[in-house]
């Protein structure tokens, strides 16, 4: 598959999945010294050839549709974690939610509750209110003092970056069902996994952790 059949793909699975109402969030894929982008205004379910924008590394346009006002925020992430070649970033309900409440700690908005965002996703920071497109965002990408692949931007949603486009998917639903739970059991009295296990758990699956906080 091509970069922009990739890109076609993972826009269908996300709405698919309910986590892109409407013509919000954006995907792209990095390939060489280019990215790929989902053009503004589009629909990530029928996303075609025409729809993609072609920025270089930094962001600037090369060719293709107008680019998505949050190139910031896929470049920060790219820079942050060479690795990836794939972001994505959506408006989920979930994810919004939990971005307007006050995180569970300063590592992660998302506590401990199931091995599988654990495994997928591992801590969750929330970063401060930018809008949307701002390029501020891009530097509380950059600026954040934890490592993460996923995190939630206050009061609008969550990016996630990935080693390609199907792993930034899965680990985008994983987070939306994290954060599901969260509000489920948000004001009762949770049963958290234990730090131990946290720690065995994202080791071996290669998720980062920050020290756990006494946190309920």
């Amino acid at each position: 598959m091509s970069a922009i059949d990739d890109l076609v793909a993972a826009g269908r699975a996300l709405v698919e999945a309910g986590l892109s109402p409407g013509s919000s969030g954006n995907v792209s894929v990095r390939e060489g010294d280019r990215i790929l982008m989902s053009g503004t205004g589009t629909r990530l379910g029928a996303l075609g050839p025409d729809d993609i924008a072609v920025l270089d590394l930094d962001g600037r346009p090369l060719s293709g549709a107008r680019p998505s006002k949050e190139v910031p925020l896929h470049v920060a992430m790219y820079a942050r974690t060479p690795e990836h070649t794939a972001v994505v970033h959506v408006h989920s309900p979930s994810t919004v939610a939990v971005s307007c409440l006050e995180p569970w700690a300063a590592h992660s908005a998302v506590p401990p509750l199931t091995p599988y965002s654990l495994m997928r996703v591992g801590q969750v920071p929330l970063l401060e209110f930018a809008p949307p497109g701002d390029p501020a965002m891009g530097d509380l990408v950059r600026d954040c003092p934890f490592p993460f692949r996923g995190a939630l931007l206050a009061n609008h949603g969550a990016v996630v970056s990935g080693v390609d486009l199907p792993s930034a998917v899965d680990s985008t639903i994983e987070l939306e069902e994290a954060c599901r739970i969260t509000l489920l059991t948000d004001g009762r009295e949770r049963r958290l996994i234990a730090p131990a296990q946290v720690r065995a758990l994202t080791e071996r699956w290669g998720t980062p952790w920050s020290e756990t906080a006494s946190v309920s």
